[in-house]
């Protein structure tokens, strides 16, 4: 009775690790519903798919890379596994899980937490952004099934980013030779929202579908793309100290099918180190330095890509085949969005490599989460918290 007094005054009693408070933002009845519709427990019936998905999680945010590693210091936390829904896992039964398992699991799980993140991240009165890029996922010629693009031996993941919550929306994962602007047209347009994307996303017709929705894009033109100027407009002494060139606006002069019939904006910009930056959009009524500004918002999702290709694990893979790597990768972006998630609901004002730092550190340790950052309290002997027990010191 005492030592249950002592845990519950020190808050021990029930206490999540921090591994545990990560996984709460994802819903256990939703993730079955997941599992029944892709019949994720089929094949591997003595790992569950929520078995699969805690060890790959740890795996990301423990920065483990390779099966061994991973099933040693998994296995060595078993005391913790019962908190967690879990079990202990064998090497070779991870590795068949990841062969075997449908990673439409993983994927549709990301679209319902990032769904679930925009709620909890984004701020109201916010503009609807996106910023649209891919990133290549390469892969060594032990992967003999991967193609390649003349560069780039292996996949490509093509993101959907919202800046404003910090959140990826959408996550596609490709052979290495699926050009960007196939996977962009192929997304569902949000009416009203502003895209920006770089010169990688040409096609027309899809411009002017954007159009037709009420949507803004904002993109770079490629250097042989034949404008004819309609009208210039006055670049002010404001707009040149702000490094604005030219404003035009312009219609396409290409003769591909089909042409884009209506009227764009173009806007050259001198850089840094003295070149010009050409910017082409369908607003006609922002000023020059807010589309400016929109455009240098794209290298957010830039430093989102190295942010996550540094800290977590998508550069060596717990398997080789298809399926296993992107199991794996649907996983990265899942730990992403739960360290998000749980830094937002923290109120953390912690830098986010800082907060992945400490997460990574303290992964099972019982404490929540918004005390990540503060020192642990000393497990005092039962007599000390105990007010009706003598003590005796001895000098």
């Amino acid at each position: 009775m005492v030592v249950e007094t002592q845990k519950e005054e020190l808050g021990v009693r029930n206490q999540n690790t921090v591994l545990g408070g990560l996984l709460k933002a994802v819903s256990r009845k939703q993730f079955g519903r997941i599992v029944s519709r892709h019949e994720g427990d089929r094949y591997v019936k003595d790992f569950s798919s929520w078995d699969h998905l805690v060890t790959l999680i740890f795996a990301q945010l423990g920065g483990l890379s390779s099966l061994r590693e991973l099933a040693t210091v998994w296995n060595a936390q078993a005391a913790h596994h019962y908190h967690l829904g879990s079990r202990p896992v064998r090497r070779s039964t991870l590795s068949d899980a990841n062969a075997r398992r449908p990673s439409g699991i993983f994927a549709e799980l990301f679209a319902q937490l990032s769904a679930a993140a925009n709620r909890s991240l984004r701020r109201e009165g916010q503009e609807v952004l996106r910023l649209l890029d891919a990133t290549p996922i390469a892969l060594s010629s032990l992967h003999d099934w991967a193609c390649c693009n003349g560069r780039t031996r292996g996949l490509k993941a093509h993101l959907s980013y919202d800046p404003e919550a910090d959140r990826p929306v959408r996550l596609e994962i490709t052979p290495a030779t699926v050009n960007d602007v196939v996977v962009g047209r192929a997304q569902p347009i949000e009416p009203g929202a502003t895209y920006v994307y770089d010169k990688a996303y040409v096609d027309y017709g899809w411009w002017h579908r954007l159009h037709q929705a009420g949507c803004r894009f904002v993109t770079r033109p490629k250097t042989n793309v034949p404008f004819t100027v309609v009208k210039e407009r006055r670049v002010g002494k404001r707009m040149r100290q702000a490094s604005i060139v030219r404003d035009t606006l312009v219609r396409l002069a290409s003769q591909q099918r089909p042409r884009l019939p209506i009227l764009l904006r173009r806007i050259v910009l001198r850089r840094d180190n003295g070149r010009f930056l050409s910017i082409l959009t369908n607003d006609l009524r922002s000023s020059a330095s807010t589309i400016a500004a929109l455009y240098r918002k794209r290298w957010q999702i830039e430093l989102l890509f190295r942010w996550i290709k540094q800290h977590l694990k998508i550069r060596t893979f717990l398997g080789r085949s298809e399926n296993a790597i992107r199991l794996q990768l649907y996983a990265a972006m899942i730990a992403y969005l739960l360290l998000r998630i749980a830094a937002r609901n923290s109120r953390s004002a912690l830098p986010a490599l800082r907060f992945a730092e400490l997460v990574r550190t303290r992964l099972f340790e019982c404490r929540p989460v918004e005390r990540i950052d503060k020192p642990s309290k000393p497990l005092l002997p039962a007599y000390l918290k105990t007010p009706n027990q003598l003590v005796f010191s001895y000098a």
